[in-house]
């Protein structure tokens, strides 16, 4: 029953969206949690848009897109998606490394470097792929219910938590709030939806069907579990300041489990980095060798060195600037909100076309979504930029 929106979710739920949600709640107690609901909201309208593009269309997001926008439009959306998985692969060579370190010491960075060679080597080598696969859902499995359990165990103040969904800005979370955004609302991520409905041979008898088992709970789900690290971080590490370490980030789990809390957090961190590893090089090439009509099968040699570059992208930024990991994560994932709003204005133009989607195109609540999530990334683009500058 897992279908393009699982899949979607899991990319979510990375070292980026952790990280993020870790420092909103050490420094902003509960505060943020809007931000969350907000991008969730927004990604499940955007990641239903794309899996009915992909059902009606029967072809890629890419091809409809130069076929309905032009070619600049969808070589400037595909060139763009891109750029975002080398943000995105930023994060997750970082990630695994300070997974990797915790649990057995050592340098970050030469972790990080032996994640990215190793990653290289699964997806150069497909059959070791689907047994790494599983081995990694299920420690980040074990660490999301570790999550949920500490959650409820660490006792938060549950009124105060559900306050933070009024939206509030706090002062100086400016470039947390975008990393938030950049991270809980991937509109790659979301882009690509349309590739695996597409994979998944989706129709649309089974669009409803597909909505109700695949599209909610996979969108919402890595949501839910994003608030409750945020609460449980809110309540264990409360006033521990927004530049919390990775070791203060770590111990989020000790209520629960003492030291083995550390080593489930570790594990769980790792798991997380190296599966969206592997999934956002793959993405990334593909929708690139797809955008230059390129052979876009994995095996293919441009998708090859699509996938080799994203992640020697990652492991240069990582030994460049790998002094303050945690901070290089946020910065990382804060920058990919500059590139979404034309990938945001092309799904929703797609959506609303009623030449291309026939009873499939968008109702007017999802108009109105589509819009709030492209004006939300372009205000955040502005804040990011008028920062950087």
């Amino acid at each position: 029953m897992i279908g393009p929106a699982f899949v979607v979710g899991s990319w979510q739920f990375g070292p980026g969206a952790l990280t993020a949600a870790v420092q909103a709640g050490s420094g902003y107690g509960y505060a943020l949690i809007w931000v969350i609901v907000a991008c969730n909201l927004l990604m499940l309208a955007f990641a239903d848009m794309s899996i009915r593009i992909g059902i009606v269309s029967g072809n890629t997001l890419i091809s409809i897109t130069k076929e309905y926008c032009g070619v600049l439009v969808a070589r400037l959306s595909g060139v763009g998606l891109f750029v975002i998985t080398l943000m995105f692969s930023v994060g997750n060579a970082v990630g695994s490394g300070l997974g990797l370190s915790l649990l057995f010491g050592g340098s970050v960075i030469w972790w990080s470097l032996a994640c990215t060679a190793l990653v290289a080597c699964v997806l150069l080598a497909r059959r070791l792929y689907r047994a790494i696969e599983k081995a990694l859902l299920a420690i980040v499995a074990t660490m999301a219910f570790s999550f949920v359990i500490t959650a409820f165990l660490s006792g938060p103040e549950w009124s105060a938590a559900g306050g933070g969904v009024i939206p509030s800005l706090p002062a100086g979370a400016g470039l947390l709030i975008v990393a938030m955004v950049g991270t809980n609302f991937s509109m790659n991520a979301a882009f690509f939806a349309g590739y695996a409905g597409r994979e998944r041979g989706l129709t649309r008898e089974a669009y409803r069907r597909t909505t109700l088992v695949d599209t909610i709970p996979g969108i919402v789900a890595p949501g839910l579990m994003t608030i409750l690290v945020l609460i449980t971080a809110a309540t264990v590490l409360e006033g521990g300041g927004a530049d919390a370490s990775f070791g203060d980030l770590a111990g989020v789990l000790e209520p629960i489990a003492g030291e083995a809390g550390r080593i489930i957090f570790a594990l769980g961190f790792f798991g997380a980095a190296f599966s969206s590893m592997l999934a956002n090089a793959t993405a990334g090439a593909t929708v690139l060798a797809d955008t230059f009509d390129w052979a876009k099968d994995v095996s293919s040699l441009p998708v090859r060195l699509g996938i080799l570059g994203i992640l020697a992208f990652g492991a240069t930024v990582t030994v460049i600037a790998g002094s303050s990991p945690v901070q290089l994560i946020i910065v990382a994932q804060a920058l990919t909100v500059l590139i979404k709003p034309l990938l945001g204005v092309v799904l929703v133009y797609l959506a609303t076309n009623s030449r291309l989607m026939g009873t499939l195109r968008n109702t007017w609540w999802q108009n109105a979504l589509g819009v709030c999530g492209v004006l939300l990334v372009v205000a955040t683009s502005i804040h990011l930029a008028m920062n950087l500058y």
